[in-house]
């Protein structure tokens, strides 16, 4: 089944707008027929790019080279130019759609560019109608994914994998005439893709936001009267703030019935604050990959009530994934590839018609039965919960002892002062990994004053860092962990730092060691950007926090000074790979 059958059917549904964007509004038929337009200007072109924000060119684009039998890849508009045309090389001789001046820069690089707004209107001029295309093996769509020691890999997506996500999850125009969904994920995530094509093929009218903002979103869910959306955790923390500081106590948006939120782990803190702002909106946690065609597990509503009402289990379970769709199998598998039982802890491996596990230029590592290999820390309890953990590659190993970075930004999140913030392993001799996290604060909140590096209980503190904090007179907090209200590796309540298996919180600033060598290497920086990179999925967003002032109104705590975004970033990103490949070659 090709994925403008699902436009199809959803042409034939009614005459409901389906697509809108600022003034623009769209139904499905005329989405329809603004495809064909689309397919008409693709000529000899291998695929269609993507370069720009949300907006009508998005689904025109996507059904165009669905029409034309070519793929859609989206690419990440933040990227410099010379990304973007590396990106842009590997897709052969892709007709690329873009916004504003990024469009001249790719075009002096030699590739056919057309403005967004010029294609949306020439598709109109061109508009029609065709036969679909009937081959559900060919690419719908490549969506590149971060790389840390390697260029960004190119997960493929076929037609199969798509329309069997949206056939299995969602009822074809099952949507009520009111109902109205607001997009505001980025167009090169695979949320941005599963956002639409669900909305469209449920029949529920599609308000995209250009970008995120949180202010513009609450007031888009207002005059809109939005009734579903779904959202990242930062942007939910955004959304939270500004409904906090309007006192808004859900009453602000009426309208809204449902929220999912997904994309990364969703730290407790927010997801508490979330269920106090908007205590009647239906919640659903939705965990899944790039490579799964999105969705593979979820935390319904039921589950999110059940917690709000206080029962002790559910409340645990608001940490898990939820339960694996119908449709999708699993196994846990330990390092040895046996499979794990209930509880037990190992590698996520999943198979089912969504999962594609391939990538364009590179072996399939799907194994001999079909199963696809997330690289997802994890374990499912005995009722079928699935607990993430995070990605076998930011597993910690201090002492021999596995600890996961996640459980750790867990913690540091609920102090008051921390925004954000990336937990990873410093290359250490004796202990094999010393524990460190890079901090961006809150704005306007207390200064941590560059590092903050975090220990598990039982295992001594880096005596030099206790030397650096006493020569820098920078005191340290010694029962941080009550605190903070900490939590143990197994999520038991821990009341001191004492205590076996808590964490412990030291602030530091201009750290040092005792002869006054820097201990805040240049390493040190880099692995903290990998953990953010690997941990985000995005390199750039994984800081910016899908806020387009970021690098401007945040300073950034990373690891011994303060710097702005850019600087930050262009630091890292030169150095990333060669530090990278020399951790995996020292690892063997």
């Amino acid at each position: 089944m090709n994925l403008l059958l699902l436009a199809d059917m959803a042409a034939s549904a009614d005459d409901r707008v389906a697509v809108q964007s600022g003034d623009e509004r769209f139904t499905a038929a005329e989405l329809l027929r603004l495809a064909w337009g689309g397919a008409a200007q693709v000529g000899d072109a291998t695929a269609i790019a993507y370069v720009g924000t949300n907006g009508p060119a998005v689904p025109i684009a996507l059904f165009a080279a669905a029409a034309a039998g070519v793929p859609y890849s989206p690419l990440n508009y933040r990227l410099g130019i010379d990304d973007l045309d590396a990106l842009l090389t590997r897709l052969g001789r892709p007709l690329v759609i873009a916004e504003g001046a990024v469009g001249a820069a790719l075009a002096d690089r030699g590739h056919r560019v057309l403005d967004a707004a010029d294609f949306v209107a020439q598709a109109d001029l061109l508009g029609g109608s065709g036969e679909v295309p009937f081959d559900a093996e060919a690419p719908a769509v490549v969506l590149f994914t971060s790389g840390t020691t390697s260029a960004p890999k190119a997960a493929l997506l076929r037609h199969r994998h798509l329309t069997s996500y949206i056939l299995g999850t969602v009822e074809f125009a099952g949507a009520e005439p009111s109902d109205a969904a607001l997009v505001c994920v980025p167009p090169y995530h695979v949320a941005g893709l599963a956002n639409l094509l669900s909305n469209l093929y449920g029949g529920r009218r599609i308000v995209y936001l250009q970008q995120f903002d949180a202010e513009e979103w609450v007031r888009s869910a207002q005059a809109e009267a939005i009734t579903h959306a779904m959202v990242v955790p930062t942007m939910m923390a955004r959304i939270v703030d500004v409904l906090e500081a309007n006192d808004a106590d859900g009453v602000a948006l009426p309208s809204l019935r449902a929220l999912s939120y997904g994309g990364a782990r969703t730290p407790a803190v927010v997801l508490e604050r979330l269920m106090t702002a908007l205590p009647d909106v239906d919640l659903t946690n939705a965990y899944g990959l790039t490579e799964t065609s999105s969705t593979i597990a979820v935390l319904d509503p039921d589950d999110h009530r059940a917690a709000r009402g206080g029962d002790p289990v559910a409340v645990a379970r608001l940490a898990s994934a939820g339960r694996v769709l119908p449709t999708i199998e699993v196994q846990i598998r330990d390092d040895d590839g046996t499979e794990v039982g209930p509880g037990e802890t190992g590698e996520l491996w999943v198979r089912g018609e969504q999962v594609s596990g391939e990538y364009d230029g590179i072996d399939s590592p799907l194994d001999a039965e079909g199963w696809f290999p997330t690289r997802d820390r994890a374990s499912i309890d005995g009722d079928g919960y699935l607990f993430i953990e995070g990605r076998s590659d930011d597993t910690i190993i201090r002492g021999g002892e596995n600890i996961a970075p996640a459980e750790i930004e867990e913690v540091l999140l609920r102090h008051p002062a921390v925004d954000d913030c990336a937990v990873f392993g410093v290359p250490d001799d004796e202990w094999g990994q010393r524990i460190a996290a890079a901090i961006v604060t809150v704005p306007g909140g207390d200064d941590l004053d560059a590092v903050v590096v975090v220990h598990f209980g039982g295992v001594p503190v880096d005596r030099r860092v206790l030397d650096a904090c006493a020569a820098a007179g920078v005191p340290v907090i010694e029962d941080a962990a009550h605190a903070l209200g900490a939590h143990d590796h197994r999520g038991a309540i821990a009341g001191r730092s004492t205590v076996g298996a808590c964490f412990s919180f030291y602030a530091t600033k201009n750290l040092t060691s005792a002869e006054g060598g820097a201990l805040v290497t240049d390493d040190v920086r880099l692995a903290a950007y990998a953990r953010a990179q690997r941990s985000h999925g995005m390199t750039d967003d994984a800081w910016r926090r899908y806020d387009p002032n970021g690098p401007d109104r945040y300073d950034i705590v990373e690891l011994g000074r303060k710097a702005n975004l850019p600087d930050v970033l262009a630091a890292l990103r030169d150095g990333l790979p060669a530090y990278l490949a020399a951790e995996d070659a020292r690892r063997g």
